[in-house]
């Protein structure tokens, strides 16, 4: 059996998806009971947890062969309660295979906005598990779901970096395909598994296939990465513009095999 958290997430919930296709048992870690329910439908085991409470995810990952862990967006000092517990958990559980999804530019320890938290994580978990993977995942596609119907209302896009720009992006599917995959296929001692979609898209990409979804004129513009409000954003979106968040092994990319269209028509 697999542990799967975070599936009120697009990701987390596209890699129990993924594993429950391959015939896999799976249990669901929710924060709340209710959030659990569809997945009974599925013949999933549903728990529900607190992630920045160590015995609480104990009892989550007791039992199972592998789990699928991510850390949610939140404050810095509960992001670290948050990895504090799970480093506790896993070392107490003795999980055979442990996956943590990261993203690209995880390599580097600072300079990175939240990325950072995950390079932390990174080195705290490595050696937790016989089997470590590391999924670090391309910008999600999903990001450009909050903007769309601005977009629909002011015909504009808006990134903050360059529009013409081809750089990895991916959707929440591939990224929980190479998850299940990951964890099904255990490789002693820790490794990273770098996830893009099946060819490189740019803002103006994105735009160009959102016009055709809404049925209007959706035009990519840049806006200057010093209008936005949060600093750690601020800072991941200057070092994309930098090159910094990039793959530390782009010649070994896992590549989704979600074409764009398919993947934005899910947002729309």
């Amino acid at each position: 059996m697999f542990a799967v958290a975070g599936v009120s997430s697009r990701t987390g919930a596209a890699t129990a998806e993924a594993l429950l296709k391959q015939g896999q048992k799976v249990r669901v870690l929710v924060r709340k009971e209710a959030q659990g329910e569809p997945w009974l439908r599925h013949h999933a085991e549903v728990v529900v947890y607190d992630l920045t409470d160590a015995n609480s995810l104990v009892k989550a990952l007791t039992g199972v062969t592998g789990a699928w862990l991510m850390l949610p967006s939140a404050p810095e000092a509960e992001r670290t309660k948050m990895l504090e517990a799970m480093v506790s958990a896993v070392k107490k559980v003795k999980l055979e295979r442990l996956a943590l999804l990261s993203c690209v530019g995880a390599q580097h320890p600072t300079g990175t906005g939240q990325a950072a938290a995950l390079n932390r994580a990174e080195k705290a978990l490595a050696s937790l598990a016989p089997s470590v993977v590391f999924i670090r995942a391309a910008y999600f596609l999903e990001n450009w779901e909050p903007l769309l119907m601005p977009a629909l209302e002011s015909g504009e896009l808006p990134f903050y970096g360059h529009v013409h720009l081809k750089f990895p992006q991916v959707c929440a599917r591939d990224v929980g395909a190479a998850s299940a995959d990951a964890l099904t296929t255990p490789v002693k001692g820790h490794r990273f598994i770098e996830v893009a979609g099946n060819e490189n898209w740019s803002p103006d990409d994105v735009a160009e296939v959102v016009s055709s979804l809404l049925g209007t004129r959706i035009k990519a513009v840049e806006r200057p990465v010093d209008s936005l409000e949060d600093p750690l954003l601020a800072e991941q979106y200057r070092a994309m513009t930098r090159g910094v968040l990039s793959f530390a092994h782009p010649q070994q990319l896992t590549r989704g095999k979600t074409p764009l269209y398919d993947a934005l028509k899910t947002l729309v």
